[in-house]
């Protein structure tokens, strides 16, 4: 999810001399990442950590604190970071559907919400866990404008923003209005240490309102061009910290391996370009994020991970395993399931142990789980902390 210029810093950072004396939480990451929500210097610290050492962040789309749970549950299983992510949809569903939403009010309240859920809880976890928003369109910026404000504040009790970082997909419009409005809405994040994620081209498909199934197929390839003109224009902000979503071909949805045109070397080739352009010995100066990874094989996951990929968005799969966590429990005990009571063992016997919500919501966790830490396998991220 995010790349930072080489002289990026979070607004407040800590002196070194004191850097120095932390206390290390994770064996494998620096001092500055603890158990719990990650946000500024901290946050950059682990992407760079991501990209040196050659994994991928799950970055999960959620809509409740089930699947919320669900993710830093698999974390805490495979070992490593995860990204909690949520929509301006998912964001309107956990505020509730049944309110108004004429002026983003519920995406705006529901996502603040789920964003103080996990940080009540994530430490308990014991891993590092990020709190992102996904695609906003530009008419969509009163949303982000309404986190924006929640995190200002935050910060001016705390000193670290409520969320980590938030993706503005201005894609649609001309790069250069792209790119300003990012820059403009950086200029804010750097203020209180939120990271950016911009999107370069278009990634195919339809995901929570984002619909791109019909688009021109040449704009699901981003050329080097545009990512240099992008790490340029982004990097003249003071404390900026940004990553890309660049479009190589990857789609939302669902496909079988085979049927996505997926060119990894895309983001190689962007690499190569503004090191050349930079003229400076880092090979991958760009952290680029992975969306749609729906009919991706996993070689060509791994490929795009050794060009500098950070994080890759799920979202389809864990929906599906969610689900079917569901449907299983629904299949074996479908017969104490028809009614308060009455089944099998007994006309009388009451079900309410086995129709009570959390039995079957907690099935779903555990597959959701499961699905993620196959997920977090495929990105190399198992075992990253310790």
């Amino acid at each position: 999810m995010y790349v930072h210029t080489n002289h990026a810093s979070a607004p407040t950072p800590t002196p070194l001399n004191v850097k120095s004396k932390m206390k290390q939480a994770f064996t494998k990451l620096p001092a500055s990442v603890k158990p719990g929500v990650v946000t500024g210097q901290a946050l950059v610290d682990l992407l760079d950590a991501a990209k040196e050492q050659g994994y991928a962040i799950p970055g999960v789309n959620v809509v409740g604190s089930n699947s919320i749970n669900a993710c830093m549950e698999a974390a805490m299983k495979y070992g490593g970071p995860i990204m909690v992510t949520f929509s301006k949809g998912g964001g309107q569903f956990i505020a509730g559907k049944a309110l108004s939403n004429d002026a983003d009010e519920a995406s705006i309240a529901g996502t603040i919400a789920a964003a103080k859920h996990v940080r009540e809880v994530a430490a308990l976890y014991g891993v590092p866990v990020v709190l992102h928003t996904d695609h906003c369109q530009k008419a969509w910026l009163p949303w982000i404008d309404g986190l924006l404000a929640a995190s200002e504040e935050h910060f001016a009790q705390t000193g670290e923003p409520l969320f980590s970082s938030h993706m503005l997909d201005l894609s649609e419009e001309p790069l250069e209005e792209n790119i300003a409005i990012c820059k403009d809405y950086l200029e804010k994040f750097a203020k209180v240490g939120i990271l950016l994620e911009f999107e370069l081209g278009v990634t195919g498909g339809e995901e929570d309102g984002v619909d791109n199934t019909d688009v021109d197929s040449s704009r699901l390839y981003t050329q080097p061009e545009e990512v240099w003109y992008a790490y340029e224009e982004l990097s003249k902000v003071p404390n900026g910290a940004f990553t890309c979503a660049a479009s190589f071909g990857n789609v939302h949805g669902v496909y079988a391996p085979g049927n996505v045109d997926l060119q990894p070397k895309i983001l190689d080739n962007s690499q190569k370009y503004i090191k050349e352009k930079l003229g400076c010995d880092e090979d991958k100066p760009m952290k680029f994020v992975f969306h749609g990874g729906s009919g991706s094989s996993v070689d060509e996951i791994k490929e795009a991970i050794g060009y500098g990929v950070i994080k890759m968005n799920i979202d389809t799969d864990t929906q599906w395993a969610y689900w079917d966590g569901i449907r299983e429990y629904e299949a074996k005990y479908h017969d104490y399931l028809q009614g308060q009571i009455g089944n099998p063992e007994a006309d009388d016997k009451p079900n309410k142990k086995y129709y009570d919500p959390r039995m079957a919501l907690r099935a779903g966790e555990e597959k959701m789980a499961e699905r993620l830490c196959k997920a977090a396998d495929d990105l190399n991220c198992v075992n990253v902390l310790n």
